[in-house]
C-alpha cells in the first residue's frame, strides 16, 4: 500500500515510518492519522518486519496537530467531534499496542500531539535539540486522548505539572521525568536507533509481543494480587513449551545463534 503523508523505509528487519509532512513540521490532520493507522495495521502482519522506527521527515519529529485540521474542527458539531476524536484516539491505540516494538525517533519540536506520539512509542530516543510541551490548555483544550499514554509515561506527579502550566519541556528534563529513555547529539541519533533496533531483534518474535502483553498486565494489577501471580506463572508455562522457546533454548545451550536473528 501507498500512503501519502508518510515514507516506508526497509532495512532488513527494521520498517521506518517517516511522517512526510516537513513543510508543516509533520503536524497531524486526518490524513496522516489515517495513514498512521494503516500502515501500522499493516506492519503489524508482515512478518519479515520485527521492529519499527517512528520518524519525521525535515525539522520536526511533529508539532502536533495541524492548524487548519483545528481550524474546521472548530467549527464541528460535538457528534463531528467525537468520531474525529475517536480516529485518533485509535491510531493512539494502535501504536501504544503494537505486537511488534516501536522506536520514537525525535529531533526538533514534538510537541502536543507529537509529545503523545513519543509516549505510546516502547522507546523514545531524542537529540538534544528536542522539545516537548503539552500546550493544549493554552488553547482553551485539554490533552485528552494522549493524556493516558503521557501520564503513564511521566508518572500522576508529573502530568499534573505539564498538564496544567503547558510550558516546554527540553530534552534533559524529557529524559528526567521518564517521557524519553536517551538523549544524544544530533549527528548520533541514527546510529543509536539503529542500534538499539539490533538489540530488539535479538528478541524472539512471539516473546516480544508477550512481553508486550505482560506488560500490560503488570500495570493493572500489583504483586498484591494473587490474581497476578498465576496469571504470571500461567504464562511462562505457556511460552516454555513453545516451539521459539525451545529454539532459543537450544540456541543458547548450543551456543548459537537462535533461528530469528539475521546477520
Amino acid at each position: 500500500m501507498t500512503y501519502p503523508t508518510l515514507e516506508i523505509e526497509r532495512a532488513g528487519q527494521v520498517a521506518t515510518v517517516w511522517m512526510n509532512r516537513p513543510e508543516l513540521h509533520n503536524a497531524m490532520n486526518e490524513h496522516l492519522i489515517g495513514d498512521l493507522t494503516a500502515v501500522f495495521r499493516e506492519l503489524n502482519h508482515d512478518d519479515s518486519v520485527r521492529v519499527i522506527v517512528l520518524a519525521g521527515r525535515g525539522k520536526s519529529f511533529s508539532a502536533g496537530a495541524d492548524l487548519d485540521w483545528m481550524r474546521r474542527a472548530a467549527g464541528y458539531s460535538e457528534a463531528q467531534n467525537l468520531e474525529d476524536a475517536g480516529k485518533l484516539a485509535a491510531m493512539l491505540k494502535g501504536i501504544y499496542r503494537s505486537k511488534k516494538p516501536v522506536i520514537a525517533r525525535i529531533h526538533g519540536a514534538a510537541m502536543a500531539g507529537g509529545t503523545g506520539l513519543t509516549a505510546v512509542c516502547d522507546i523514545a530516543i531524542a537529540t538534544e535539540a528536542a522539545k516537548f510541551a503539552l500546550t493544549e490548555v493554552r488553547l482553551g483544550l485539554i490533552p485528552a486522548t494522549i493524556g493516558p499514554y503521557v501520564a503513564d509515561a511521566i508518572g500522576w506527579r508529573q502530568a499534573r505539572r505539564y498538564f496544567l502550566t503547558a510550558e516546554r519541556i527540553d530534552a534533559a528534563n524529557a529524559q528526567r521525568i521518564g517521557l524519553v529513555h536517551e538523549v544524544v547529539a544530533e549527528d548520533a541519533l541514527d546510529a543509536r536507533v539503529a542500534e538499539v533496533a539490533a538489540e530488539l531483534c535479538r528478541g524472539g518474535p512471539h516473546a516480544l509481543s508477550a512481553a508486550k502483553e505482560l506488560l500490560g498486565a503488570l500495570r493493572d494489577s500489583s504483586p498484591f494480587a494473587d490474581e497476578l501471580l498465576s496469571d504470571t506463572a500461567h504464562r511462562i508455562a505457556a511460552i516454555r513449551i513453545t516451539e521459539e522457546a525451545r529454539e532459543g533454548l537450544g540456541a543458547f545451550f548450543d551456543k548459537r545463534p537462535p533461528r530469528w536473528v539475521k546477520d
